[in-house]
Order: structure tokens, then C-alpha cells, then sequence
């Protein structure tokens, strides 16, 4: 059985510090909806304070979380010791959806340094902490980060991005509206 906490240590923020990857994991509430999860990485993570952590939100070929965190606000967030002692660590949390247009987008965005292709900034209040051993995670060894979505958003630029996410970010799977500035009418 894990072992739960009342807040972000600081044995677990330096867990959390150490990994390169994280997973994100949403629901709509309809029953015929898709359950999605998400891996993360590119340094996007912020603890806020030893009850609040946040993400940096990438255009992409979907908007499951930010639809399904905005009908909801269930969100579970999940890292795992790939190196090092097995440790696995859950963060769940009520979560909301900054566009860029929010009040406190700019000042939690400062933390991480305006990144191109940022679509929204994941905020999420943790209501329950809780680890568990991983010893079935495999062991694998961290090579670098892909630079693929960066490259990807430099070579298509603001303008295009804006056209990506109205394109591809307006809706999820499901129907439910993910980005709502875009899906204004221009």
C-alpha cells in the first residue's frame, strides 16, 4: 500500500526535479467518453507551493486534458523513477485551464521563460498525494530531449500555430471545447 502525504515534500520535490518525463491522465463524465493520458517532458513542470503545481500546455494534435480539465477539473498526475531506486509518484488534483488570456498566465508562465507552440498553462490544486513502490517500472537510461515540437513550432510560427489550434485545439475527441478563445468567431 503507498503511503500518503499531506504536502509536497522536499524528498519529493527533488523526486519530482529528477525526472525527465511526467504522465497526465483526464475523463470526461460521460461513460462513452475517452479516458486520456498524456506524457510530458521539456522542463514544463513547476511546483507553486507544496499544494499547487502547474504545466506548460503544448499545441498538439489533441485537447483531451484541457477539455476534459475544464468540464471537470479531475486530473491525476503521475511520475515514475525510470532510473534510480523504484518510486512512483501520484498527484491528485482539481485542475484548471489558463489560456493565455488569464490574469495569472503571464506571472506562472515567467517561471518557465515564453516557449513558442504554449497553448494554456495546466494549474492544479493536489487534493491527494500518494506513492507506491514501481518495482515493475523497467529501468531505462535518459539519452536528451527531443526538440521536435520546439522545431516544429519555430517553423511554423505564431501566425500558423494560431491557425493549428483553431484547426486541430478547438474541440476534443469527444465534442467538449477545449481552447475557447479559437472557438470565437475571427
Amino acid at each position: 500500500m503507498g503511503k500518503l502525504y499531506g504536502h509536497i515534500t522536499d524528498r519529493l520535490e527533488a523526486f519530482i526535479e529528477r525526472q525527465h518525463v511526467f504522465f497526465v491522465a483526464t475523463a470526461p463524465l460521460e461513460e462513452g467518453g475517452h479516458v486520456n493520458v498524456s506524457p510530458k517532458g521539456q522542463d514544463t513542470f513547476a511546483i507553486l507551493d507544496s499544494h499547487t503545481v502547474a504545466y506548460l500546455d503544448f499545441s498538439g494534435s489533441g485537447a483531451e486534458t484541457i477539455a476534459h480539465v475544464k468540464q471537470n477539473r479531475r486530473i491525476t498526475i503521475m511520475f515514475c523513477a525510470f532510473e534510480g531506486p523504484p518510486f512512483i509518484l501520484r498527484l491528485y488534483g482539481r485542475g484548471e485551464v489558463l489560456e493565455p488570456d488569464n490574469p495569472d498566465f503571464a506571472a506562472i508562465n515567467k517561471r518557465f521563460g515564453r516557449k513558442l507552440g504554449v497553448r494554456s498553462i495546466i494549474r492544479v490544486g493536489l487534493t491527494r498525494i500518494q506513492d507506491s513502490c514501481g518495482f515493475g517500472v523497467p529501468l531505462y537510461k535518459f539519452v536528451k530531449p527531443r526538440d521536435t515540437l520546439l522545431r516544429w513550432a519555430e517553423k511554423k510560427g505564431e501566425r500558423e500555430i494560431v491557425k493549428f489550434k483553431r484547426e486541430h485545439n478547438v474541440r476534443s475527441i469527444d465534442g467538449l471545447v477545449a481552447l475557447e478563445v479559437f472557438d470565437r468567431p475571427q
